[in-house]
Protein backbone atom coordinates (compact mmCIF):
# COMPACT_ATOMS: atom_id res chain seq x y z
CA UNK A 1 0.00 0.00 0.00
CA UNK A 2 1.28 3.42 -0.84
CA UNK A 3 2.17 5.66 2.11
CA UNK A 4 -0.14 8.48 0.96
CA UNK A 5 -3.17 6.19 0.77
CA UNK A 6 -2.35 4.70 4.18
CA UNK A 7 -1.95 8.18 5.67
CA UNK A 8 -5.34 9.22 4.27
CA UNK A 9 -7.09 6.02 5.38
CA UNK A 10 -5.71 6.31 8.91
CA UNK A 11 -5.25 10.07 9.29
CA UNK A 12 -8.68 11.33 8.25
CA UNK A 13 -10.71 9.12 10.62
CA UNK A 14 -8.20 9.78 13.40
CA UNK A 15 -8.52 13.53 12.83
CA UNK A 16 -12.32 13.24 13.07
CA UNK A 17 -12.04 11.30 16.34
CA UNK A 18 -9.65 13.87 17.79
CA UNK A 19 -11.99 16.66 16.69
CA UNK A 20 -15.02 14.98 18.30
CA UNK A 21 -13.07 14.44 21.52
CA UNK A 22 -11.80 18.03 21.55
CA UNK A 23 -15.31 19.40 21.05
CA UNK A 24 -16.69 17.22 23.86
CA UNK A 25 -13.81 18.27 26.14
CA UNK A 26 -14.37 21.99 25.52
CA UNK A 27 -18.18 21.88 25.56
CA UNK A 28 -18.79 19.53 28.52
CA UNK A 29 -18.03 22.04 31.32
CA UNK A 30 -20.63 24.43 29.89
CA UNK A 31 -23.26 21.78 30.59
CA UNK A 32 -21.90 20.66 33.97
CA UNK A 33 -20.45 17.39 32.70
CA UNK A 34 -17.08 15.70 33.24
CA UNK A 35 -14.95 16.80 30.24
CA UNK A 36 -12.32 14.05 30.47
CA UNK A 37 -14.87 11.26 30.66
CA UNK A 38 -16.83 12.47 27.63
CA UNK A 39 -13.69 13.20 25.60
CA UNK A 40 -12.48 9.64 26.16
CA UNK A 41 -15.89 8.20 25.29
CA UNK A 42 -16.08 10.34 22.13
CA UNK A 43 -12.59 9.19 21.08
CA UNK A 44 -12.75 5.48 21.99
CA UNK A 45 -16.25 4.71 20.70
CA UNK A 46 -16.19 6.01 17.11
CA UNK A 47 -19.11 8.29 16.19
CA UNK A 48 -21.54 6.66 18.63
CA UNK A 49 -19.60 8.09 21.61
CA UNK A 50 -19.86 11.61 20.24
CA UNK A 51 -23.55 11.20 19.43
CA UNK A 52 -24.12 9.85 22.95
CA UNK A 53 -22.47 12.99 24.33
CA UNK A 54 -24.58 15.29 22.17
CA UNK A 55 -27.81 13.60 23.23
CA UNK A 56 -26.81 13.25 26.88
CA UNK A 57 -25.94 16.86 27.58
CA UNK A 58 -28.60 19.19 28.91
CA UNK A 59 -29.76 22.15 26.95
CA UNK A 60 -28.44 25.44 28.17
CA UNK A 61 -30.94 27.33 30.27
CA UNK A 62 -32.71 30.46 29.17
CA UNK A 63 -33.61 33.17 31.63
CA UNK A 64 -36.12 35.65 30.18
CA UNK A 65 -35.42 38.01 33.08
CA UNK A 66 -31.96 38.75 31.70
CA UNK A 67 -33.02 38.96 28.03
CA UNK A 68 -33.62 42.59 27.01
CA UNK A 69 -35.55 41.44 23.93
CA UNK A 70 -37.95 39.12 25.75
CA UNK A 71 -41.68 39.79 25.71
CA UNK A 72 -42.62 42.29 28.45
CA UNK A 73 -39.14 43.77 28.89
CA UNK A 74 -38.94 47.43 29.94
CA UNK A 75 -36.34 48.14 27.27
CA UNK A 76 -38.66 46.95 24.54
CA UNK A 77 -40.56 49.69 22.75
CA UNK A 78 -43.68 49.16 20.69
CA UNK A 79 -44.15 45.81 19.02
CA UNK A 80 -40.57 45.47 17.87
CA UNK A 81 -37.32 44.80 19.66
CA UNK A 82 -34.87 47.50 18.59
CA UNK A 83 -31.21 47.09 19.41
CA UNK A 84 -29.82 49.91 21.53
CA UNK A 85 -27.29 50.82 18.83
CA UNK A 86 -30.16 51.45 16.38
CA UNK A 87 -32.45 53.54 18.59
CA UNK A 88 -32.94 57.14 17.56
CA UNK A 89 -32.32 56.53 13.86
CA UNK A 90 -34.70 57.87 11.24
CA UNK A 91 -37.28 55.49 9.89
CA UNK A 92 -36.89 54.20 6.36
CA UNK A 93 -39.57 54.34 3.72
CA UNK A 94 -40.02 52.16 0.63
CA UNK A 95 -36.84 50.87 -1.02
CA UNK A 96 -34.63 52.28 1.73
CA UNK A 97 -35.54 55.93 1.16
CA UNK A 98 -36.05 58.16 4.15
CA UNK A 99 -39.58 58.23 5.50
CA UNK A 100 -41.39 61.48 4.75
CA UNK A 101 -42.69 62.16 8.25
CA UNK A 102 -43.47 60.74 11.63
CA UNK A 103 -47.03 59.88 10.79
CA UNK A 104 -48.78 57.15 12.70
CA UNK A 105 -50.11 55.76 9.42
CA UNK A 106 -47.63 52.95 9.29
CA UNK A 107 -49.01 51.29 6.18
CA UNK A 108 -49.65 54.42 4.06
CA UNK A 109 -53.18 53.41 3.12
CA UNK A 110 -54.76 55.28 0.17
CA UNK A 111 -57.31 58.00 0.91
CA UNK A 112 -60.72 56.71 1.84
CA UNK A 113 -59.48 53.47 3.37
CA UNK A 114 -60.09 53.38 7.11
CA UNK A 115 -59.23 50.27 9.06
Amino acid sequence: MQPLVAAILVGVPLAWLVGFAAYAYVDAPKHGMNPRKWAVIAFVVPLFGFLAYVFERDEQGYDPETDPYAEGSEERTGGFAVHESRQGEKRLGPAGTEAEGDEDDEWNDPDGVDL
